[in-house]
């Protein structure tokens, strides 16, 4: 007889883990320890289920690299105890997070599934209860005692992504997120459909391990139209910058002005590492498609290709704070780490 798949669900914060007070109406947190008491139909499902919290549960908004490192250590420290993992986040910053997860931990062979809600779980019309007892059911999902999924993933409103391929598209509407550029690895309807040709090789012999080094000394800079000199200048002469997450036109095209391509030849000179994402929703950067992206690519600009901002911003922090040598960091953010992009 196989033994009940073992999940450890871990609560950082956010709307989910909120229950509303009736006779005032405020909005309170959540004690998790009494989780089967408010959601019996938890019962049901062939799995043990054991809860943490942090030791203050935050707003989505104040989530940080120090706090992505707690996370990862409550992962790391029940790795061997647990068959998988459900982490309930505020959705503002969701897709940080789980994509930044996703690039700390190597040689993943279990589930961490992300999830939400834009309601509180004691809402009468909430989107919770079925967000995480879906999350809890595919984190325990197995066959022949491995478990179906081995990857970070993002549960919400009966789709599960692949965590870094996902974005917030919505803050009014139960479906919040979606992934552009990849298709969802599993759909939940009167059946849980798991798409498997859209999965990660599954790693098997490689020993599990985490790297909890991130440098934050990056920013996101958007260009648009009649963008200044000034401005880029401001952004690429920051003290202590590392890492530049370039939001481009289309394709990946940028303003061909000449002090514009000079600012950033200085920067990426000077050892700043800068990657050229896409504005567009949908679709990615093919540089040198057009003359306007032909000089990025030739002064070393990386290509982001369809990664999003959240997982670009994500890899570099990971990349910078293992100290990538530069001779070797375009080519390993121009690969595929952990199916962030689509590598031809």
């Amino acid at each position: 007889m196989t033994k009940k798949p073992h999940i450890l669900l871990i609560y950082t914060g956010g709307t989910i883990g909120m229950v509303k007070d009736f006779k005032t109406g405020a909005l309170k947190a959540f004690n998790f320890d009494k989780l089967l008491n408010h959601i019996p139909e938890l019962n049901h499902l062939n799995c043990s289920i054991e809860t943490v919290s942090f030791e203050e549960p935050i707003d989505s908004s104040n989530m940080n690299p120090e706090k992505w490192v707690a996370l990862v250590e409550i992962v790391e420290d029940n790795y061997e105890l647990f068959d998988g993992f459900v982490v309930l986040h505020g959705s503002d910053t969701m897709s940080y997070t789980s994509s930044v997860i996703s690039f700390m931990i190597e040689n993943l062979s279990k589930p961490i599934i992300f999830t939400g809600s834009q309601l509180p779980i004691g809402d009468l019309r909430t989107d919770a209860k079925e967000n995480l007892i879906t999350s809890i059911e595919i984190a325990a999902a197995n066959e022949n005692g491995n478990p179906i999924i081995s990857e970070v993933c993002l549960y919400f409103e009966y789709k599960l992504y692949r965590a870094n391929r996902t974005s917030k598209i919505n803050a009014e509407h139960f479906q919040a997120f979606t992934s552009f550029n990849f298709p969802p690895l599993a759909e939940s309807g009167v059946h849980l459909k798991f798409f498997k040709n859209n999965f990660l090789s599954r790693i098997t012999d490689n020993k599990f391990f985490t790297q909890k080094s991130l440098d934050a000394n990056i920013v996101v800079l958007k260009i648009f139209p009649g963008i200044t000199k000034q401005v880029v200048e401001s952004v690429l002469k920051i003290k202590g910058l590392k890492g530049v997450v370039l939001e481009t036109f289309g394709s990946g095209n940028a303003p061909s002005e000449r002090w514009f391509l000079d600012l950033l030849e200085q920067a990426i000179n000077s050892g700043i590492h800068i990657v050229n994402v896409s504005q567009c929703a949908g679709g990615g950067v093919i540089m040198g498609h057009y003359e306007t992206s032909i000089m990025l690519e030739k002064m070393g600009v990386i290509s982001g290709k369809d990664s999003t901002t959240e997982s670009a911003l994500a890899k570099l922090m990971c990349l910078i704070g293992q100290n990538t040598p530069k001779s070797e960091f375009k080519l390993i953010f121009e690969s595929s780490l952990r199916g962030e992009i689509t590598v031809d």
